[in-house]
This record gives C-alpha cells, structure tokens and sequence, in this order.
C-alpha cells in the first residue's frame, strides 16, 4: 500500500473545488491545505511549536539547499529531517528543480543532470534525478518531488517543449531511485502553452506517482496567463490523487486554483512580505510603516485579529519594524501565517457547506 494517499471526501456545488485528506507517514493533511515554506529546514522568525499551535500540517523545505547545509547525510544520522527541526507534522521536499531556473547563472544542465557551483563557497553540486530523490530518503520527508526541469518566464514554445521533454526523461528515473515506501510527486511542465500542458499531464498521470503538481505557473508570468493554464491543466490530473501547484500563494490566486480543483499550495509570499513589513488584512495587503499606523492603538484589520499577536497593536508593530527590532518580523510573520490558517480553514468550511460565494465576497479584497 503506498505511504501517501489521497481521500476525496467531496466537493463544491458551485465550482470544481475539491475537499480531501492527505495521509501521510507523519499523519492526515486537512486538503485545500497551505504550506509555508521552510527552505532550510526552518520557517524564518517562527519555531515548530508557532507552525503546530496554528494548525498547520504540512511544510515545505529544499533539497538543493539542506543537501548543501548541513547536508542530507547529517541529517539521516541525527534522525531525519522531522526530528532535527523538531516538527511534529508532515514535511515535502522541493527536488532543487526550482533552483534549475532561479540559479540558472551558476549551473549547467544536460540529459544527465544539472551541474551547480555552490552559492556558499562555489563548490560543485552535480544534481541528478536519482541523486535528488536519494537526498530526500536521506532527509527522511513524507513527500519527495522529482526532479524536473523548470522553464522561466519568458521563453519561447521550443525551450518550454524542450524543459517538458527532459522532464518527462527524468520522470522514469526519479521513479527507479526511491527507497522502498517512499513517495514522489510527478510534476506537469509545459510553460503557458495548453497542448504541452495537456501532453505533460497525460505522460504523467500515466506513471505511479502518489500525486501530481503543476510546475512553472509562478515563475514571473502574469496572472492573466496564469489562470487559464491553472483552469486547463487541474482538471486533466488523476481525480483519486492530490493535485499540487507549485509557489502560488496569493489569496486570490489560492481561490482560483482551488476553484480549478488543486488541492495543495506553498509560496513564500506570507513570510517574505511580513519580513519587509507588509501585512494581510480582508481590506488587502497594508505597509505596517506607512505614518497612518503610527499613533493607531488598536489591530490593522478589527476582522484578522488572531490569538497570538493580539495584545500588540499597530503603533507598537511599526516601532519595532522602525527601531529594527527582529520581534517585528516575528509578529508579522504569525499574523500573516494566521490569515492564510485562517484562509484555508474556511475554504475546507466553505466546501462542505455550499458557501462558496460568501467565501469569495469575504475575500474580495484580501
């Protein structure tokens, strides 16, 4: 029986969106469920504790950057990466596709592998398939991705085919490498071009892979291209498997996909924009430093208070961002990690109950 599985319990009368459990080796993943990302084996500013009390149950961390520091095999030999961090709940690995495309200045890539100068001291890191998934067993995670080829935004149709293309060559690899029992994600590429989309979804849907992503949809393009690719591409993955879209992570984008019928998400957004002090609110996103705040006593948004920052108000917020004080970056972290909390608890409610469109007016401006 595969160590990952999806439970579709439902879904949305009114849009595509799907409500499910994703059963893990570490426990359940209430679905449409949000992963923050903690790329070296910690989310920035919070601990495993803050991540748990806020009910999330699934994280994300990097394979490129924990097999370079302090390297896949310390980890295997302190107990896996779940007890190094101290985290209780479920753990996905990015392949170090997404480094691919992001530190395409310091590697080479070919049929076999892609070959990078470290970003820390310029050593050499030859990452192949069946390296990238022997890293994530070392690592110990519930959830191992492929290692893929992820096309940047702009390019043309012919780089896009070609980044399929040697996508689909390394699928079979990534398969052959994996430890007994563990699972991998296959990953759709195909750019903004719906008939590679709809040729990458059906070579991948047709391997054992324990669930499914859609790559290369966050690498720059604009919404307007973005969501039909999202709209064409969910629907053509397999209905009993969880449906992943890789570094979407604006409220408004979550919705979409989620109408779309994805299931899975993780994006920096939430922590990144905290630490350069902008936080979340039903009204949209404000600049905690802005001088409307300076002399305001109360929350920034009277409807996202959440329990742990809710005895600091915004005039004291901004101080500590403007006297440099790292607590600022930490409560506007947990406020931002509560919204999206928040966020997916009432997508699953709004599934199971048909207020789908309550759900989006609440939203509206977020």
């Amino acid at each position: 029986m595969p160590t990952v599985q999806f439970e579709h319990l439902g879904s949305c009368p009114h849009t595509g969106a799907r409500r499910g459990r994703l059963h893990t080796p570490q426990g359940t993943v209430e679905t449409p469920a949000f992963m923050p990302v903690g790329t070296q084996g910690t989310v920035k500013t919070v601990g495993s504790e803050d991540l748990e009390a806020l009910g999330f149950e699934l994280i994300l961390s990097n394979t490129y950057h924990l097999s370079l520091r302090p390297t896949s095999e310390l980890v295997e030999k302190l107990g896996g990466l779940h007890r190094f961090m101290g985290w209780s709940g479920s753990i996905l690995t990015d392949s170090g596709g997404y480094q691919v495309m992001s530190l395409s200045k310091m590697r080479t890539i070919s049929d076999e592998g892609v070959r990078f100068k470290s970003h820390l001291d310029g050593s050499e890191l030859f990452l192949t398939p069946e390296r990238s998934i022997e890293i994530q067993g070392e690592l110990g995670v519930d959830i191992s991705m492929m290692l893929d080829e992820c096309p940047p935004y702009p390019c043309t149709r012919d780089e896009a085919a070609q980044a399929m293309q040697r996508t689909h060559r390394w699928a079979s690899r990534n398969l052959a490498a994996r430890r007994e029992s563990q699972a991998v994600f296959g990953i759709v590429q195909g750019g903004v071009h719906e008939d590679l989309r709809t040729e990458s979804a059906q070579f991948m849907s047709e391997l054992p892979f324990e669930g499914f992503a859609i790559g290369g949809v966050s690498v720059g393009e604009p919404t307007e291209m973005q969501y039909p690719v999202v709209r064409h591409t969910a629907p053509l993955l397999p209905r009993d498997q969880v449906r992943y879209l890789m570094g979407v992570g604006h409220p408004q984008d979550i919705l979409h996909a989620v109408e779309s019928g994805v299931d899975l998400f993780d994006c920096v957004l939430p922590t990144r924009m905290a630490r350069h002090h902008c936080l979340y609110t039903l009204q949209g996103r404000i600049n905690i430093l802005n001088r409307q705040w300076a002399e305001h006593p109360g929350p920034v948004d009277p409807e996202s208070v959440f329990p742990m920052t809710e005895r600091y108000s915004a005039a004291y917020l901004r101080h500590l961002f403007k006297a440099q004080e790292p607590l600022g970056a930490r409560l506007a972290t947990l406020h931002n990690l509560s919204f999206y909390a928040r966020l997916m608890r009432e997508i699953r409610d709004a599934i199971e109950q048909g207020s789908w469109p309550q759900l989006r007016e609440r939203y509206a401006q977020a």
